[in-house]
């Protein structure tokens, strides 16, 4: 049900999405075609995990809270098939388990050679600037062996600004930017494992802060007890 959803939601949002949209995309040949991948982005955004998958043709999964994957009624309904239809994975933000079980969710996703995206910020920018990444998406693609894609989004907060529950539906100027894959194989032998997660997540921040020209925060961004 799952995949029949995300294959007629993905034969209609994209090409809806793009005109109304129409966000300029650079380098998505970067972006392998098959295998295991992490799609690595900043953040400003809830329309991130929109954009990202409306604009690379494979499918890419992302978390989501697991509130949109809960819901009654008709409303319930639609908003479960939307999720599910654009490949996003619930899990529960609240559980203190949850970090760990988004990993395991994660991993389980790469293990079947899909791609996976990634905050590494952890939670949107509410002042644009880009924030310390979390060494999460570190861990993953260590243990997974795969490449990092790096991605820089631009102007998406003008969709939907934090706080927002909808997008605005008016042209704006949204740049999606894929930078080179950062491979993982045979660069960390030997290399105590936290340096290790520590140094690729640094590496990966560095990339996305050049596609995205984003004023670097130094600091950890943390989600608001509102949100």
């Amino acid at each position: 049900m799952t995949r029949m959803l995300y294959t007629v939601a993905h034969g209609v949002i994209p090409p809806v999405a793009r005109a109304v949209w129409r966000p300029q995309v650079e380098g998505l040949d970067h972006v392998p075609t098959t295998g295991p991948v992490i799609v690595a982005s900043n953040h400003l955004s809830f329309f991130d995990s929109v954009v990202i998958p409306v604009v690379v043709p494979r499918k890419v999964a992302f978390l989501a809270k697991s509130d949109y994957f809960t819901g009654t009624g008709v409303k319930g309904a639609l908003t479960r098939a939307w999720f599910e239809g654009l490949g996003m994975l619930p899990v529960d933000r609240d559980d203190t388990r949850a970090a760990i079980a988004s990993l395991d969710t994660a991993l389980e996703v790469l293990r079947k050679g899909e791609a996976f995206g990634i905050y590494p910020e952890g939670t949107r920018s509410r002042d644009g600037r880009l924030y310390r990444g979390r060494t999460g998406v570190a861990h993953l693609a260590l243990t997974a062996g795969c490449p990092v894609v790096p991605v820089g989004l631009v102007g998406t907060q003008d969709i939907q600004p934090v706080g927002s529950n909808r997008p605005r539906l008016a042209k704006v100027d949204v740049t999606v930017r894929f930078g080179e894959p950062i491979t993982v194989a045979g660069d960390y032998d030997g290399v105590p494992s936290g340096r290790a997660r520590r140094e690729l997540t640094d590496r990966i921040m560095t990339a996305i802060a050049d596609l995205t020209g984003q004023e670097l925060a130094g600091v950890y961004n943390e989600r608001p007890a509102d949100a």
